[in-house]
């Protein structure tokens, strides 16, 4: 079995909700595409109750990631089963809700392409099905992020990974090259605050415009307004950043604010995910921290 992964860096971000739609064409995929530092907790989400670690552990506070299967066929869509077993070998069954969600799964590939996340059904035995879009052949990091509660109902929030392979000959697409601008179906996202040093609290903004004007459209998805998922090129270590603030209605944006701490030195792959007229965008960029 492969190892698990406990989470990576955490902060804190403003608000969103679910989706009825997903958009693909986003640059990221398939790689087609300073403020002062803190160490406080940020606003809108409780320090006890953000993952630690980077992601990268196969076991963490006793509690381990199962896949069925670590492999997946390439070309067609398919069903990825998981349980989250404790140190008896029983399926854990109670988890809290975590960005409205009982479970967040994801994927890339180990170039990092093929980027998803998916909120996965579970059965009665403590099964998770993910329902996995079509991926190209290589290995891959798959992650459970999620919020488990003991007997005495105490929350333990991580993140558990193991590593997948999809048969094929493998080509690997090389990492686009640091930026502070990126545009997915439309839109152009721009970054600020981008010097970021690894271990330590930034503000990162993002702005959100299409045709050159400030987006004020954006919907609720996963209870804020933007998801933003980071993965570090090499290892793969996990973090997951959130936006200050709570959603209110349909017209979020411009402006998305970050306090981002990111746990190691590198280039990041930053998939940003937010939601207008009931589709999900997914947007991609290379950060370089040092």
């Amino acid at each position: 079995m492969l190892g698990v992964l406990a989470t990576a860096a955490i902060v804190v971000f403003g608000a969103a909700a679910c989706s009825r739609g997903t958009s693909t064409g986003m640059p990221g995929m398939d790689h087609a595409s300073a403020a002062s530092p803190s160490t406080a907790a940020m606003p809108g989400m409780d320090a006890d109750d953000m993952p630690a670690g980077d992601g990268l552990t196969a076991t963490r506070s006793g509690l381990t990631f199962v896949p069925a299967s670590t492999s997946l066929a390439a070309g067609a869509a398919r069903s990825f089963a998981f349980q989250i077993r404790g140190d008896d070998g029983k399926a854990v069954t109670d988890f809290a809700d975590d960005q409205t969600k009982r479970m967040h799964f994801y994927l890339i590939r180990s170039d990092l392409t093929g980027f998803q996340h998916l909120h996965p059904t579970v059965a009665a035995d403590g099964t998770w099905t993910a329902p996995v879009a079509a991926l190209q052949p290589g290995t891959y990091r798959v992650y459970a992020s999620f919020i488990a509660r003991d007997m005495t109902g105490k929350q333990t929030p991580l993140v558990l990974s193991d590593t997948i392979t999809v048969p094929g000959n493998t080509t690997t697409i090389p990492l686009p090259p640091a930026t502070t601008s990126t545009q997915v179906d439309g839109y152009t996202l721009t970054l600020a605050g981008t010097e970021l040093m690894a271990t330590m609290t930034h503000t990162l903004t993002v702005t959100v415009s299409r045709d050159g004007t400030p987006a004020t459209d954006l919907q609720p998805y996963l209870d804020t307004y933007a998801h933003l998922t980071a993965f570090h090129d090499g290892d793969l270590a996990f973090a997951h950043l959130h936006p200050q603030g709570h959603a209110d209605g349909d017209h979020g944006g411009p402006t998305l604010t970050f306090a981002a701490m990111l746990p190691r030195p590198g280039n990041w792959r930053l998939f940003l995910q937010f939601q207008t007229g009931g589709t999900l965008h997914t947007a991609a960029l290379t950060l370089t921290i040092r």
